[in-house]
């Protein structure tokens, strides 16, 4: 009796203890996760070098690390930079009134009268939708502006928190196989169970980083390449909304290439508004409607509509990092049902998935 008083306490304690310490980690969840993803990323790698340099775990944790930096945390931060800065640009255009949000969707309308007959089928006012429209551009404008504030502001912060990815993505590089040796003796879910749910959160993961930055990079280069190309201003801004925006799917890019195609139309600049229209569905469409199932959901085994409901609440729940976390925690899901349904059921769910449909 005594005996089993003191486990139910131990383990009560444990329970404590952790969920203590990951509430002592929450400030850090950020840097925890991209460190988490890029060892992730780069473990195939890292297995190279460590083929090619021997037995020197160290010094191949570090040469991984170095090339992450230069591969993917350098291009970002110089993207990012000139993101802020088109940013701040536009901004004071709107300020200085050289832009006017609310000129462009009027022209619009005054071009093509059925938008605003067909939004009334819904009831739907026009002109209240063109006041919030308006509003959310130069909100957007000005939230880069105050980003680049906050980042001149909270330059050591920002510092801080890569400083401290790159430093556990070095230790998990290094020292990763055997943290997770060490989990799948810790959990009481049995070897197998938990080998599998490991290899899941990787392959998820390694799937959703890897197809949905390289989607946004191509539709980002894709659409900044065309605007300009046809002479739009702030081309580079642009292709990076592009790019963030292509982190959705099925709607994506599309939500600037056809405003602009719109306006451009409506200006009378009829042959640069076909041609952007027919790059946008044919090219930088295609890029996403082929790309994303080959690359994300091929690789998570997820269909393309959990990725899709999965990808958009992981982003209204954990912000930017949700284009990751919404499908992993989708692939958890269906992996630990497959488990349950495996091992409780008589009927296996490839027997179900295979019958033929009425």
């Amino acid at each position: 009796m005594y005996e089993a008083l003191e486990r139910w306490f131990f383990l009560a304690m444990l329970v404590i203890v952790s969920l203590a310490f990951m509430f002592l980690l929450k400030p850090f969840a950020g840097p925890i996760f991209w460190a988490v993803a890029i060892a992730l990323i780069f473990y195939p790698l890292r297995e190279v070098l460590s083929r090619k340099l021997g037995n020197h775990p160290n010094l191949v944790a570090l040469v991984t690390l170095l090339a992450c930096l230069v591969i993917v945390v350098i291009p970002v931060l110089i993207l990012v930079t000139s993101l802020v800065a088109e940013g701040v640009g536009l901004y004071q255009k709107i300020q200085s009134g050289e832009i006017r949000p609310s000129e462009f969707i009027d022209r619009i309308n005054a071009s093509f009268p059925a938008i605003e007959a067909f939004l009334g089928q819904f009831n739907i006012d026009f002109a209240e939708l063109r006041d919030r429209v308006a509003s959310a551009f130069i909100g957007g404008s000005q939230f880069l502006a105050r980003q680049a504030i906050g980042f001149g502001q909270n330059t050591f912060q920002f510092f801080l928190g890569l400083a401290l990815m790159a430093y556990l993505a070095f230790f998990l590089l290094r020292d990763g196989s055997r943290l997770v040796d060490l989990l799948i003796l810790a959990l009481p879910l049995g070897d197998a169970r938990e080998r599998l749910l490991m290899n899941k959160f990787a392959e998820v993961t390694r799937a959703t980083v890897k197809g949905n930055l390289l989607i946004a990079i191509i539709q980002g280069a894709l659409g900044g390449g065309i605007f300009w190309v046809l002479g739009i201003e702030a081309a580079l801004l642009w292709g990076v909304v592009m790019a963030v925006v292509s982190l959705i799917p099925a709607i994506g890019a599309a939500i600037v290439w056809v405003p602009a195609a719109l306006y451009l139309a409506a200006i009378g600049n009829m042959i640069s508004a076909i041609v952007l229209t027919v790059f946008g569905v044919v090219v930088i469409g295609m890029a996403d409607n082929v790309l994303r199932p080959i690359l994300v959901g091929r690789d998570t085994k997820l269909p393309d509509y959990v990725v899709l409901f999965s990808t958009l609440g992981g982003i209204v729940m954990f912000g930017i990092n949700g284009f990751v976390m919404g499908p992993l925690v989708a692939a958890l899901f269906m992996a630990s049902w497959g488990i349950f349904i495996r091992e409780f059921s008589e009927v296996q769910p490839e027997e179900v998935l295979s019958q033929d449909r009425d």
